[in-house]
């Protein structure tokens, strides 16, 4: 009981990382505008029509860049507006659309009018990040993921020497903090500057709060309890998927947003220290006290710490330093064969990083009810990930894992050659391909931590994996804004990295029933013999050999 209540606390707060992770999928929309005239205007004339009002022009534009509108100005200026330019006619007798006369050309200094019947206002629209500020609006995403890739290196450190309890508690009081900051930013560096810390505390909160979960789960239930903390994720993709559609100004959708952690702040202060950290510390007394609340709460007896992991409380061994091994990428690349491996490893990584991002933010463009294209690409990714739950020990992991990419590889295609008003069918094909990416992604922590042998290698292939996957989501958004060159360029991405990474994937060992290995000799040994002797081995559903070595080693327990 103690275990589940934790986890479901803890895994709340995992919403709230959800949502702000994707939150500029809607915060950050470029509505279609045209330049705003010099002065008041007297008529508004769009080809044949002339019964327009000046703001409702903006939703007529398609994307050709030669339509503009024109307008008679009080003062009988007849003005061409654009989208990033406006020009003035010499000849003002003629109110004719097509004019053949001179003309001057002239930017737009008086800034811009928005068409407002989707969203009322945006980021983009609250400082016009438009033509020759467009680049600034490009950069709202990659630079919050480059600020998910700092928090999690930075907090993760901090976790180590401070606590998991302390930084639970900073980073959920942050993401308050800075998601308001963000809300009520005056100006666009204002604005950027919250973004980018409020992604290190969410970020940081990710990191910590599995280490922090993971080290009060036990064995048996610690697969499905990691795995399922991403579904928390996705909810928070739904939430904004709802509250965008409900919530159409931009600063209001982002304060509301903020809200959904104030209840993890107001109670995260109730959660205790991890035992693994405090014995880390040499906190013993500590730890004992929080184990016999677990096991209160559990209503089991407890067990003393002093004879299970034959301590003595009152001695030195709290002051004595722990002999830790020295971490170096050079374990990833211990011969040719292991070198492949890393790299094929670190490209399924960045496959699925990069496939889960332009799925969910490109779900604006897949055409439809953008809001309902959203709430379904995240509704599909909590059964994904019961999926690889039950498939990996069925099948094993290597086949999930190249299933899931093929599949993947496969959609994307699919999209790409369905025609836009079959939008439905797009939708749907969209929905696969993130079930199958979000499902190489659910799995790819397990499988990368059982591909090598030792502590210190197997974190820093999952580190090392991790910070690719990072890289992945900063490139993810620049790839989603490429699509106004041609729509379907991230599908065209993301399915040649997918295959790629299918196709690799098999020339992986599969893991499922086979034993650990400790040092590399072993691994090539043991791989060779599971090759040929595999029919005799029975598979297991948790990988018991790693947990337990884990287990007895708290230093290695941490984030380092």
């Amino acid at each position: 009981r103690f275990q589940r209540v934790l986890y479901f606390i803890c895994a709340f707060q995992n919403i709230s990382c959800g949502i702000h992770y994707l939150a500029s999928v809607f915060m950050g929309v470029t509505p279609r505008h045209v330049c705003r005239p010099p002065g008041n205007v007297s008529l508004v004339v769009f080809h044949n029509h002339s019964n327009w009002s000046l703001e409702d022009t903006g939703a007529l534009l398609s994307s050709g860049q030669k339509d503009y509108v024109m307008v008679q100005l009080q003062n009988g200026e007849i003005w061409e507006l654009s989208r990033c330019s406006r020009n003035k006619r010499e000849n003002t007798s003629s109110l004719d659309y097509e004019y053949t006369g001179s003309k001057k050309e002239f930017p737009c200094v008086d800034g811009y009018i928005y068409d407002q019947n989707t969203w009322k206002s945006t980021a983009v629209t609250q400082w016009n990040l438009v033509c020759d500020q467009k680049w600034l609006a490009m950069l709202i995403q990659p630079l919050f993921m480059f600020g998910v890739l700092l928090g999690s290196v930075t907090f993760g450190y901090f976790s180590d020497r401070l606590g998991r309890r302390v930084v639970l508690w900073a980073t959920s009081s942050g993401m308050f903090l800075f998601g308001i900051a963000a809300a009520f930013a005056v100006d666009y560096y204002t604005f950027m500057a919250a973004r980018f810390f409020l992604a290190m505390v969410a970020s940081g909160y990710l990191v910590v709060g599995f280490v922090y979960v993971m080290e009060f789960i036990g064995m048996k239930s610690r697969t499905w309890a990691s795995v399922h903390l991403h579904s928390f994720f996705a909810v928070g993709t739904l939430l904004v998927a709802l509250t965008g559609y409900l919530v159409r100004t931009w600063w209001r959708y982002q304060m509301i947003l903020s809200t959904v952690t104030v209840p993890f702040v107001l109670c995260c202060w109730l959660l205790p220290e991890t035992p693994f950290w405090l014995l880390s510390e040499g906190r013993y007394e500590e730890a004992q006290k929080v184990v016999d609340i677990m096991a209160k709460w559990n209503r089991t007896s407890s067990c003393k710490l002093s004879e299970f992991l034959s301590l003595d409380l009152q001695g030195p061994v709290g002051n004595s330093p722990t002999e830790v091994q020295k971490h170096s990428l050079s374990h990833l690349f211990y011969n040719w064969n292991i070198a492949t491996r890393t790299l094929t490893v670190w490209l399924i990584w960045f496959t699925g990083s990069l496939g889960f991002y332009s799925f969910s933010l490109n779900s604006v463009n897949l055409g439809g009810n953008e809001y309902l294209n959203l709430f379904l690409l995240g509704v599909v990714e909590i059964p994904a990930y019961t999926f690889v739950c039950i498939a990996m020990d069925k099948v094993g992991r290597r086949t999930v894992l190249a299933y899931s990419l093929f599949c993947s590889a496969l959609t994307c295609g699919v999209v790409m050659v369905i025609p836009h008003k079959h939008y439905i069918l797009g939708v749907v094909a969209a929905m696969v391909g993130k079930f199958a990416i979000g499902a190489a992604f659910g799995l790819i922590y397990l499988y990368t931590a059982e591909l090598y042998p030792t502590i210190v290698s197997r974190s820093l292939a999952v580190g090392s994996g991790s910070m690719v996957c990072r890289l992945a989501s900063i490139l993810a958004p620049f790839s989603v804004d490429l699509s106004s060159v041609w729509i379907f360029i991230p599908q065209l991405f993301v399915g040649t990295m997918a295959f790629l990474s299918g196709v690799l994937t098999l020339k992986l060992p599969e893991t499922l029933g086979k034993q650990l290995a400790t040092t590399w000799e072993e691994a090539a040994k043991l791989e060779s013999e599971n090759e040929s002797n595999s029919s005799k081995l029975l598979p297991t559903t948790n990988n018991s050999g790693l947990e337990k070595t884990e287990a007895m080693t708290p230093r290695d327990s941490g984030l380092g």
